[in-house]
C-alpha cells in the first residue's frame, strides 16, 4: 500500500554557495538540514524532495516594490541596501531568494490540497514592501501570501511567526489589510529596535525558558485563532530562540523547540486548517545541531500529516 509523505520543498541552491563558512549568517544549514531529513527517513529515493523553480519577477512584485525587484534580479542593489540586507547581491542570493519564495508558495498549494506542507527554507521575516534587511531579501511568506490571493485560491491567511526577531517586514507588507492576521511571538529587547506593529504581537522578556513561553505561545495562539478565521496558516518555525542562539536571547532548550512545534501544529490542525512550515532564523556555529533543530518541526508535522492521512483511510475504507 502506497503511503503518503509529507510534502517538504527544498532545492540545493538554498545555499547561496557565495555566502562563505563563518559568515554571520549560517548558509550551509540548508544543506545540512536537507541531509538531515533524508537521514531521519522523512525523503527518500521513492519519495523525494519537491523542488521549486525559481519564482518570477511577476510573482515577487505582488509583495515587493517592483523597482526593488529588479534590482535584485539584476544584482544592481545599492550599497546601503545590501549592508542592510547583510549578503552581497550576487546571482547565488538573488536565485536563492527567489528559489524560496517560490518554495513556500508551492508548500501553500500542497498544503491547500494536502493539509500540511514544509519548505526548508522561508521565513524571511524581515523583507519589506520597499527593501530587504536582516538576511532577508524577499519575504517568502508575503510573496506567498499575495499570489495565492492573486490566483483566488485563498481569501485570508494567517501567519504565526516564533522567530525570535519581531516579524516587522511582514507586518509591514500587511499592516493595512485586515485579510491578513500577522502575530510574532518575539523576545521584546532583540532587534529589530524599530518594530512595525502586527496585528497582534506578543513581546517576550529576554531569558524566558520552555514553561513560560509555551503559555505565552498558547495564550497567543487562542487569541488569535479566536478573532480570526483564516483559509490557510504559515508558520515560521525560527530556532532562534534557543538557549545557545548567538542572536537569540530566550533560554529554550531542544524539547522546547519541539514542544513548541509541536504546539502550533496541533492548534492549527485541530481546527482543521491548512498549514505551511517554513524554517525561519537559527545562528548557531554548530550548523549539525542547527540543522536538528530545524528537522524537529518537519518531524512533528510529518507525524500530524501521517495521522491525518491514516484518519482519511480508515473513513475511506473501514481499515488502516
Amino acid at each position: 500500500m502506497f503511503i503518503q509523505m509529507l510534502p517538504i520543498f527544498y532545492h540545493d541552491e538554498y545555499d547561496a554557495q557565495t555566502v562563505p563558512d563563518g559568515h554571520r549568517f549560517p548558509m550551509r544549514k540548508y544543506r545540512e538540514t536537507g541531509r538531515v531529513l533524508k537521514e531521519i527517513g522523512l525523503v527518500s529515493a521513492r519519495r523525494p524532495f519537491r523542488r521549486p523553480k525559481p519564482a518570477d519577477f511577476d510573482m515577487i512584485a505582488l509583495a515587493h516594490d517592483p523597482d526593488y525587484v529588479r534590482a535584485v534580479f539584476d544584482q544592481t542593489v545599492d550599497y546601503r541596501t545590501a549592508r542592510t540586507i547583510g549578503f552581497e547581491m550576487t546571482h547565488a542570493v538573488a536565485m536563492r531568494s527567489r528559489l524560496s519564495c517560490m518554495g513556500t508558495y508551492l508548500s501553500g498549494k500542497a498544503a491547500l490540497a494536502e493539509g500540511i506542507a514544509c519548505n526548508a527554507a522561508g521565513g524571511s521575516h524581515h523583507a519589506r514592501y520597499t527593501h530587504g534587511a536582516g538576511f532577508c531579501v524577499f519575504n517568502d511568506v508575503g510573496v506567498a501570501i499575495r499570489a495565492l490571493q492573486a490566483t483566488r485560491q485563498i481569501s485570508r491567511a494567517l501567519v504565526v511567526d516564533c522567530d525570535v526577531h519581531q516579524g516587522d517586514g511582514t507586518a509591514d507588507i500587511f499592516q493595512h489589510d485586515d485579510s491578513v492576521f500577522t502575530f510574532s511571538l518575539h523576545c521584546e529587547t532583540n532587534w529589530p529596535v524599530r518594530k512595525v506593529p502586527s496585528s497582534l504581537d506578543i513581546g517576550l522578556d529576554a531569558g524566558l525558558n520552555d514553561g513560560a513561553y509555551l503559555a505565552e505561545l498558547d495564550r497567543g495562539l487562542a487569541a488569535s485563532l479566536g478573532s480570526f478565521q483564516p483559509d490557510i496558516v504559515f508558520y515560521n518555525a525560527g530556532v532562534d530562540p534557543h538557549a545557545d542562539d548567538r542572536l537569540g536571547k530566550l533560554s529554550l532548550t531542544d524539547q522546547g523547540i519541539r514542544k513548541r512545534d509541536a504546539l502550533v501544529i496541533r492548534r492549527i490542525r485541530e481546527r482543521g486548517l491548512p498549514l505551511v512550515c517554513v524554517m525561519g532564523g537559527g545562528y548557531s556555529q554548530d550548523v549539525q545541531h542547527l540543522a536538528r533543530l530545524h528537522a524537529m518541526v518537519f518531524e512533528e508535522a510529518s507525524r500530524a500529516f501521517t495521522s491525518t492521512s491514516k484518519a482519511h483511510r480508515v473513513g475511506a475504507d473501514g481499515s488502516s
